[in-house]
């Protein structure tokens, strides 16, 4: 079946604190007359103007994380406990991209207790019955969403740079399919979410692993097989393992809902003018919707 629809799924907070980083490496804030900082969501709107420009979506859906905690933490409280507070001049932009985005007529999907991620695996599934899906973000974990129909876009340095991925040169490139990335994370684990898999056992033996066994049940029923080392550190944690592997995977059924109606891609050049200027984003016909 041949499909019209091309569904943009944006990686909201993803965008957001690679916009943001880009600049306040050199403490450029862009702080308008209000005193609001803007650097975050004017680099932002860039991204995803390109994005949109480059891929030409019919439809375009914004996902974010609603606060910190996620029923993640409650499996595992220690989930993302690494990271420290936004920077100060990074906290009112949060509020402000939404209200941005809304300006583009774009709508801004949350569910609270679960993350953007969930959001975006949860409408890519619904969409890629009938349409094309693209998910934009920075954020690698996405790759296992990979399906028919659901393409991955990740952001490279710079603007309108991508690494493209789709089902079949995603299995190409890594060697294993997008599931597998899930029991890959398990047995690993993710230094950046602070959640330790099995310890002692890194991407090296994991990919053996799963090459030859398939899936943590393949690699349980056969640890007579693993090398000594390989089944003791297994067994120590295989109350982990359980527990990464569903740290790792991305929940498709978050319970929201986004008729393809209100993602319709239409701008009312009035009504985002009217923001971007409130905002002051400087030059931003050229720099932004390089009219």
């Amino acid at each position: 079946m041949t499909t019209t629809n091309r569904i943009m799924l944006v990686d909201g907070m993803a965008l957001l604190f690679r916009a943001f980083y880009a600049t306040a490496m050199s403490n450029y804030f862009m702080i308008n007359s209000k005193g609001m900082p803007t650097n975050g969501v004017y680099g932002m709107m860039k991204h995803l103007f390109t994005a949109i420009d480059t891929y030409q979506p019919t439809h375009v859906v914004c996902c974010w994380d609603m606060g910190s905690k996620t029923f993640r933490n409650d499996l595992f409280p220690d989930y993302k406990a690494n990271r420290g507070a936004p920077p100060e001049e990074l906290i009112p932009q949060f509020d402000l991209a939404k209200e941005v985005v809304e300006s583009l007529n774009i709508p801004n999907v949350g569910q609270a207790g679960y993350e953007a991620d969930d959001c975006i695996g949860t409408l890519s599934r619904t969409y890629s019955e009938h349409s094309q899906v693209f998910i934009l973000t920075g954020d690698q974990d996405m790759l296992q969403l990979l399906q028919p129909n659901v393409n991955v876009v990740l952001l490279k340095k710079g603007h309108g740079n991508y690494a493209e991925y789709g089902e079949s040169t995603f299995v190409e490139e890594k060697g294993i399919t997008p599931e597998q990335m899930v029991d890959l994370k398990a047995l690993m684990g993710d230094s950046s979410d602070n959640y330790p898999g099995v310890k002692g056992i890194g991407e090296k033996t994991a990919l053996k692993l799963l090459l030859k066994y398939e899936n943590i049940e393949g690699i349980l029923e056969n640890l007579d097989q693993l090398t000594k080392g390989q089944r003791s550190k297994i067994e120590q944690d295989l109350d982990m393992l359980h527990l990464s592997r569903k740290l790792a995977r991305i929940h498709c059924e978050a319970d929201l809902d986004c008729s393809l109606d209100d993602a319709l891609f239409y701008i009312d050049d009035e009504k985002m003018g009217a923001k971007f200027d409130e905002l002051e984003f400087r030059n931003w016909k050229k720099n932004i919707v390089g009219m």
